[in-house]
């Protein structure tokens, strides 16, 4: 994808990062309730994810962000797109960019009713590892644990 860069966030990129966390999940996710407002979930990013996990970012033309990832040791704990920039092979970039990150192998998790995220991590070779009734996370939504192994 020419004109798109993959770089680690900076402090002033965490607004942008959080927002467009906030746009793919609503866009992916309808059903899926959030537990955290607008505001705590920039919050967050500023204050946690981008200080202190691994945090890479898609900036294109003009120096708007489209698309985020953060990795924690050997977990993809995000990965989430502008809406209007999925199918452009961004997320393929991103995925080569984590196994690249953590040669040694993977795990992420991601809800069952992402059925678009399944198919998406299972062509990049993640096979299920364990699947839960969401008693575990804050959504309590059912889950996947995906984990790739080179």
């Amino acid at each position: 994808m020419t004109g798109v860069v993959l770089r680690r966030a900076r402090a002033d990129d965490a607004r942008a990062a959080a927002d467009v966390w906030l746009r793919s999940f609503t866009a992916a996710l309808p059903s899926v309730v959030r537990p955290r407002t607008d505001d705590e979930v920039r919050d967050y990013f500023r204050d946690v994810v981008v200080p202190s996990r691994e945090t890479w970012v898609a900036e294109a033309a003009g120096g708007r962000i489209v698309g985020v990832m953060v990795l924690s040791g050997p977990l993809l704990s995000q990965l989430y797109l502008e809406p209007r920039w999925r199918g452009r092979g961004l997320g393929d970039r991103f995925v080569a960019l984590a196994k690249e990150r953590s040669p040694e192998g993977l795990a992420l998790w991601t809800f069952q009713v992402n059925r678009p995220a399944h198919r998406f991590y299972e062509r990049h070779g993640f096979t299920v590892a364990e699947s839960t009734d969401g008693s575990g996370n804050e959504e309590r939504e059912p889950d996947v644990r995906y984990v790739w192994r080179p």
